[in-house]
């Protein structure tokens, strides 16, 4: 299957992806509060970095890029510093920003974020929403019809703001009558592309509901169902012959006429501040398509892709590195020791720094999460060895692990800090170290790089030993000890 896979990923490197729609610049102002405003009970941000990145259809073509395609942007921005902004960002990830249109006068979409530590406390949105003017959507027709021939797919991302307008959806529709190609639609209105006839629709679950009129289920298995018994309907009324209906984190219903429902799923990986995973998801299903796979092969790696995304903190953007090691391992995060050195080579040949830690972690605590924040902080990719129960025993005594092995596992996978967690049987890392050859390889505060036995060995292979700050107070057996301690005074 890793095979199939790196097939069907390596097969994205040849196609042309044709995106129109809106271009929006994401900017997110990241501080700290600890004080309340005077003039109002509202937090006092102090903000300490500013981060931008593509938004909207640019985030769709931003993908397509990461992903190893080669995207066609046709889109419009004002002529403002915030349009400057999303076209630079645009060229500094390798995409041809020639056909996106300048229009004077215009407000360049943007959506401004303000981040305290780990909060999102407010968004605002502007730019102009009113239809292109008359010249601008000529030129959108031109820079269509000019890119049209050479698109192996055709992604229309619309969220309703004025550049796709009835003369450009006419004009797209003379087009595919012309020159057909397959087109995937994701758009606020997706009656409105009806007359293209659709390869592929791509509403989420509540979008779906509002334009078929019926009730929004909780639970993938209730929604499913539903989805199941109004798919002809929902492909009626869109033209599609595909609707790939989006379950945010269970995944995805694929509706074919003629066909079973199908549902694809993905790893649950919440993070409460990651936007665009949508984004990933309609770039990796139209290269996917592009590429020969049935949609719902393309669907189930559009879906790993978003889980990928979604692990992002700030604007999602899937990199075809990150598909294929989450393809290979099924979004496993607790790998064997060979699955993981696939994973590294595969990383370390994209010029990616790996760094490596370990440990019992019996019990997670303070400590344990602020080394582990810190060592990821130091590289692109963080990878935790686990003593085994065994192991454990032979080196912290009777009664330990108080935690088993693949509950241990699965507390260290879930943290976001980690990437990827291998259990090991000896006492020491040493042969985990030796296969793996880390970059960095971290310790914490209560270790010296004298008393430290793998530092000689790290260090004969190229890497670096990195002593981190030790968190006074915070171990697994005080916390142990103090339990104890409470429990014999009850």
């Amino acid at each position: 299957m890793l095979s199939d896979w790196r097939s069907l990923v390596d097969g994205f490197q040849s196609r042309n992806v044709l995106i129109i729609g809106e271009t929006m610049l994401d900017r997110y102002l990241r501080g700290t509060t600890d004080r309340v405003c005077r003039e109002a009970p509202v937090p006092i941000v102090a903000i300490a970095a500013t981060e931008e990145a593509p938004g909207g259809a640019a985030n769709v073509a931003a993908n397509v890029a990461a992903l190893g395609g080669h995207a066609t942007f046709v889109s419009v921005v004002g002529d403002d510093e915030v349009g400057n902004t999303a076209v630079r960002l645009l060229q500094e990830r390798g995409l041809d920003a020639s056909l996106v249109l300048t229009q004077s006068g215009r407000r360049t979409l943007s959506k401004q974020r303000i981040v305290a530590g780990p909060q999102m406390l407010l968004r605002l949105d502007q730019g102009s929403t009113e239809p292109v003017t008359p010249r601008i959507e000529r030129g959108l027709i031109e820079a269509i019809r000019h890119a049209w021939p050479q698109a192996d797919v055709v992604v229309i991302s619309d969220y309703g703001y004025g550049v796709l307008t009835p003369g450009v959806v006419q004009a797209l529709a003379a087009l595919q009558s012309m020159q057909p190609r397959p087109i995937l639609v994701d758009a606020k209105d997706i009656l409105a592309y009806r007359s293209l006839a659709p390869a592929v629709v791509k509403p989420n679950y509540a979008e779906a509901c509002r334009l078929l009129q019926a009730d929004v289920l909780r639970g993938s298995t209730d929604r499913s169902v539903q989805l199941a018994g109004l798919s002809e309907t929902l492909l009626e009324l869109t033209g599609a012959q595909t609707a790939v209906v989006t379950l945010d984190e269970d995944g995805a219903v694929v509706l074919e006429r003629d066909e079973a429902p199908r549902t694809v799923h993905a790893p649950r990986l919440h993070h409460a501040r990651a936007a665009g995973a949508g984004d990933s998801f309609l770039a990796t299903l139209a290269l996917a398509l592009a590429a020969g796979a049935d949609t719902t092969v393309g669907a189930e790696a559009a879906a790993w892709a978003a889980a990928v995304a979604v692990r992002t903190d700030g604007t999602a953007v899937c990199t075809r590195d990150d598909l294929c090691a989450h393809l290979a391992t099924d979004g496993r995060r607790v790998l064997d020791r060979e699955e993981a050195l696939v994973l590294v080579e595969d990383a370390r040949n994209a010029g990616r720094r790996i760094v490596f830690t370990n440990g019992c972690f019996d019990i997670v605590h303070r400590g344990h999460t602020a080394l582990l924040s810190q060592a990821r902080a130091l590289g692109d990719m963080l990878v935790v060895g686990l003593n085994s129960d065994d192991s454990v025993r032979r080196l912290k005594g009777h009664g330990r692990p108080v935690n088993p092995l693949e509950d241990r596992a699965q507390v260290l996978a879930s943290l976001s800090s980690v990437d990827y967690v291998v259990p090991f049987p000896e006492d020491t890392p040493e042969d985990l170290l030796r296969t793996l050859r880390p970059d960095i390889f971290v310790k914490g505060g209560d270790y010296t790089h004298e008393s430290l036995p793998e530092a000689a060995l790290v260090e004969s292979f190229g890497g670096v030993v990195r002593i981190l700050d030790y968190v006074e107070d915070h171990s697994t057996t005080a916390i142990i000890g103090r339990i104890s301690l409470a429990e014999a005074a009850l």
